[in-house]
């Protein structure tokens, strides 16, 4: 019996020694960016954005999709949310550009994108309304 307890007790010690030499997730977008995103891209007329930065239609910035912003939002407070400032490369038939995050998109579904004006421009004519295109992290 005596073998058995001591036995266990190792194994539990080594178990315990493995969890607490595992490394701890990182904060912000790393899961999002190991992979291309496909969604429809939209566009609008940005202001004051979820990011707490003032935007204009010819900056080169981007709404994320609501649900994939509010996924990395810290303790509800939008403006401290690690994806604010990261940089999107956006791409629609074989055009691209490179934008920057600083609004969430409530209108967007799934991995949309609502782009500036001047940002859509580069990727299709604004009288198109929306595309279908792909994007990743830059």
């Amino acid at each position: 019996m005596f073998f058995s307890k001591t036995t266990l007790v190792t194994a539990l010690l080594s178990v315990l020694q493995l969890a607490a030499a595992a490394p701890a997730s990182s904060e912000g977008a790393s899961s999002l960016t190991a992979r291309s995103n496909s969604g429809e891209f939209t566009f609008y007329s940005p202001g004051l954005g979820a990011c707490g930065i003032t935007s204009t239609d010819s900056d080169l910035v981007v709404a994320l999709a609501k649900g994939m912003f509010d996924a990395q939002t810290p303790n509800g407070n939008p403006n401290n949310n690690p994806l604010c400032g990261k940089k999107i490369n956006a791409s629609f038939q074989g055009k691209s550009v490179t934008v920057t995050i600083v609004d969430s998109c409530p209108g967007c579904a799934g991995a949309g994108l609502d782009l500036s004006p001047t940002a859509f421009s580069q990727l299709a004519d604004q009288t198109l309304g929306h595309v279908s295109g792909t994007w990743d992290f830059a």
